[in-house]
């Protein structure tokens, strides 16, 4: 790929080769190099923890994200360790074909089918096949998506499971059965409709399109989930509303809502969706439930609230790509750790205990890595309320935002049937053409396009207006000009449409900034925020641990730099 001169902005397929680092320094290489799943940076010095998470989905995770990072930067990081991975996750699959938890010489757990982890089991082995078409994976998934089948308990019109794990041989409590006793149905059913429905798009499986099916009606019609004006359900026996299943559940919703052509669906998502916002930042600061764990933001519920917003915004909900590129330039890229110099490490490792924890080199392995529980002011969250200080990094949010990444990346730039609509207003290239962004500091976007293209359309930020918008296109050293204020320029509300386009040519779109303060609330704790376009400079009380939004630099003209931006000949979709 040629170098040129590109702006110096957020590039999200540089950020997916950062994250590579930390996917791979999690590996425990004295321990079969299963991954730790927490990190301590709080501490003195900084530590790394297993957990029963380790196995089916942590790797689960961690194998979905290597894809699509992979795919995003071009890096070729840590291909040992990524077989390693590969290898192990399949290892943990029974006869029965699911994945199960093992044992570990320092904590009691017993082995066990946890229905959360199959989530990313599935997700992960998804995005394996649809890469490498192997059909080793294909024969894997089909027989768990089988085993997903055979263990739902099914009634007239819904499916569900009784419980959170499921042992060989059963599920531990035919009570539980007998008397409807399901774990949180987002939980353990919703959120599987998202890997499993794009697993049935991409092979045909009709067991996962059945599970859909059944496990849609069971949330929309019979779990009590989501309230009837779109809010979630509080009670404990619904995890108190935890945002990252309740959000993971809206997108599989909408989704399916989308494949199966339901509109009322995709409806019922987008008033529980609008009620989510309501709770969370301008900026993409969310809850961790409306209880207990309310202070704690997973970077988890963030990408679930991304990938719900994108869905409903290709559905005609068009204000949510502004929506969504907020939480993208803010709170997801913040959320990514980038300077470890503040992490304290220590030489004496006498404390380490094998397949436990590890005090070694903390810092260098976990750049790239994302928030586990943040602040809406700071990487860390160590307020007085709820539970205080936990984990300051988990392995599910390192997946979770490099999956983050990949769909604004993925998303910055749509093709269809010829057309090409730019939604996101970030650095992307593409076969067609490439965007080059100078926001924050310019409001100013060039296209340089590949391919005559027979459509093509714009997205321009609300808060830009229309009158004082302007572009100049160049071709074969001709140059035309147009305004935002002309005739027939503007489609599905946020779109400048710039009709055909040539191959060579050079379309330049520039329009005003905004500078604002806004007051953003979150759980009762309150911040001024100030922007710049639609990214926040500034955020007053500032944090005090490792705090957001405070080494953000802006000028008058971008800065520039040597570089180029990958253009895959095919793109993975999901």
């Amino acid at each position: 790929m040629e170098k040129r001169r590109l702006p110096d902005t957020l590039t999200l397929e540089d950020r997916a080769g950062i994250a590579m680092n930390a996917i791979v320094g999690m590996a425990d290489q004295d321990y079969n190099h299963i991954p730790f799943f927490a990190a301590n940076l709080m501490s003195d010095p900084a530590n790394l923890t297993h957990g029963d998470w380790d196995y089916g989905s942590s790797h689960g995770r961690m194998v979905d994200a290597l894809v699509l990072a992979r795919h995003m930067s071009g890096e070729t990081l840590g291909t040992d360790i990524e077989e390693i991975y590969r290898s192990n996750l399949l290892s943990f699959f029974q006869e029965d074909g699911l994945s199960y938890r093992q044992t570990n010489p320092n904590h009691k757990w017993e082995p066990n089918a946890n229905f959360i982890d199959q989530r990313a089991v599935i997700l992960s082995l998804t995005s394996w096949y649809m890469d490498t078409g192997d059909l080793k994976v294909k024969e894997a998934a089909d027989k768990h998506v089988a085993a997903l089948k055979h263990v739902a308990i099914k009634e007239r019109d819904v499916w569900y499971y009784p419980a959170s794990e499921y042992k060989e041989g059963g599920w531990p409590s035919s009570n539980a059965i007998l008397l409807r006793l399901a774990p949180d149905p987002a939980a353990f059913c919703g959120r599987l409709v998202m890997p499993l429905l794009k697993y049935h798009e991409l092979t045909g499986n009709q067991d996962a399109f059945e599970l859909c099916q059944f496990f849609t009606q069971l949330i929309v019609h019979r779990s009590g989930v989501f309230n009837p004006d779109g809010s979630f359900n509080d009670s404990l026996a619904y995890r108190s509303g935890h945002f990252h299943t309740r959000l993971g559940t809206l997108d599989a919703l909408a989704r399916f809502g989308v494949f199966t052509g339901d509109a009322a669906l995709i409806g019922y998502v987008e008033k529980s969706f609008a009620w989510a916002t309501t709770q969370c930042t301008a900026f993409g600061w969310t809850p961790g439930d409306l209880k207990e764990q309310a202070y704690e933001h997973e970077t988890c519920s963030l990408v679930d609230l991304i990938a719900t917003g994108i869905t409903l915004a290709k559905s005609g909900y068009t204000k949510y790509w502004g929506t969504v590129e907020r939480y993208i330039r803010n709170h997801l890229v913040e959320s990514q750790l980038l300077d470890m110099d503040w992490v304290k490490e220590t030489d004496d490792l006498s404390k380490e205990i094998t397949g436990k924890i590890t005090f070694q080199n903390i810092g260098q392995r976990t750049r790239g890595a994302f928030a586990g529980y943040s602040a809406p002011n700071d990487f860390c969250c160590d307020v007085n309320y709820g539970r205080g200080h936990t984990n300051d990094l988990q392995i599910c949010c390192l997946g979770s935002g490099t999956r983050g990444l990949y769909m604004g990346w993925s998303n910055t730039i749509a093709e269809k049937d010829g057309a090409i609509s730019v939604n996101f207003l970030l650095n992307r290239g593409s076969v067609w053409l490439d965007v080059d962004s100078y926001l924050p500091h310019e409001g100013k976007l060039v296209l340089h396009i590949h391919r005559d293209l027979p459509r093509l359309q714009v997205r321009i930020p609300e808060w830009a207006g229309y009158a004082k918008v302007s572009y100049t296109r160049e071709l074969d050293g001709e140059i035309r000009s147009g305004r935002g204020n002309e005739p027939s320029t503007w489609v599905n509300e946020h779109f400048l449409l710039l009709g055909a386009a040539k191959a060579g040519e050079l379309i330049t779109i520039e329009f005003p900034l905004s500078h604002r303060t806004t007051t953003e609330t979150a759980i009762g704790q309150v911040f001024e925020t100030t922007w710049r376009g639609d990214d926040v400079v500034a955020i007053s009380p500032s944090g005090t641990k490792h705090p957001f939004y405070s080494g953000r630099q802006v000028f008058d003209k971008a800065p520039m730099r040597e570089g180029s931006l990958r253009r895959n000949e095919n793109e993975l979709v999901w």
